[in-house]
């Protein structure tokens, strides 16, 4: 029997908040505890997770393969120096790959699935184009990368906020008066009160109700999970509270609560140094926030996490008394 493969994209609200450095650190940290990994570069238009990994940009990409220049997407998997870690480039040396029409991305969405490996990190591009919310909703459960600066966080609500309207949209798309609707909706004036899901579904009853209970069941499937990275105490956890109140009561969803990253100053030399963070660095603070979310993923992935915010708090406060830097 095939193993079971788990898919987690990974995404981010803005750039600057360490999520390809967390994707390839994290897809490292599985792979070291045994499992067979794949993490693919998606941020295509942007593709660097090569240097993270410690690997040269060489090897034909997404792009390549998009492109039709002859490659299959079996061929795209590439050795790294972590064993059971294979890797996929993004848009190897091809060009103008940030928006790729629908029947190509459908194509790959499809190859993704196929990837023969027990869990295959997806390091999406930042922000909500088509693209990466079209990748971001591959799985039901994906990671949301932020930092606790209000900047972040506050993009990091609006990508959820269009991850949301993305799927509510893709439910009613062959009923044009919902559609219609919908697209007058979003349209409305900035200073006009924020659109909330359940109002949206609201409007989509009145129409066709069947329809709406479609788009909340489509709805109810995702559950984000949120990972604060670069943060330098455990009270900065408090922030929580305020995204958990916006996700419920705007957007109408349950977010787990999944891990802290403490800020380390050789991360920045790690990079600089196109160092592989576990291999230089495998007791500094972050090396361990990471192993320990490694952990969590091949523990409790496929299961909702309950009271996760408290879980989370108390964890890190009882982590942060334990851990010492190297």
């Amino acid at each position: 029997m095939a193993e079971k493969t788990t898919i987690i994209p990974i995404a981010s609200g803005k750039g600057g908040v360490g999520k390809s450095f967390l994707t390839a650190n994290l897809s490292i940290a599985i792979a070291k505890l045994g499992y067979s990994t794949a993490v693919v570069d998606l941020d295509l238009g942007g593709s660097n997770l090569y240097t993270y990994l410690g690997i040269p940009n060489k090897y034909p990409g997404i792009g390549d393969y998009l492109k039709g220049k002859k490659v299959r997407f079996s061929d795209l998997l590439v050795r790294t120096k972590t064993s059971n870690l294979k890797y996929i480039p993004g848009d190897g040396r091809t060009p103008f790959m940030a928006d790729i029409p629908y029947a190509q991305r459908q194509i790959l969405l499809e190859e993704l699935k196929r990837i023969p490996a027990r869990y295959v990190l997806l390091d999406l591009g930042s922000g909500s184009t088509f693209n990466t919310l079209n990748f971001y909703g591959i799985a039901h459960k994906g990671i949301i990368v932020t930092t606790s600066e209000v900047p972040s966080i506050m993009n990091s609500l609006a990508f959820l906020r269009n991850f949301m309207f993305y799927i509510i949209l893709k439910a009613v798309s062959h009923n044009k008066e919902a559609l219609k609707m919908l697209t007058t909706a979003f349209r409305q004036p900035i200073k006009s009160e924020p659109l909330r899901v359940k109002s949206l579904l609201h409007k989509i009853s009145d129409v066709d109700r069947n329809l709406a209970i479609k788009a909340h069941d489509l709805c109810r499937n995702y559950r984000p999970r949120i990972i604060i990275n670069m943060g330098d105490s455990f009270d900065e956890l408090k922030v929580l509270r305020k995204i958990d109140e916006v996700l419920k009561t705007r957007l109408s969803i349950e977010a787990d609560y999944f891990g802290f990253i403490y800020y380390d100053d050789v991360v920045r030399r790690s990079v600089q140094n196109s160092n592989i963070l576990f291999s230089h660095y495998p007791q500094c603070l972050a090396s361990k926030s990471i192993k320990h979310i490694a952990r969590r993923i091949t523990r409790i992935w496929d299961q909702p996490v309950e009271n996760s915010m408290v879980r989370l708090f108390e964890d890190t406060k009882r982590k942060h008394a334990l851990w010492k830097t190297y």
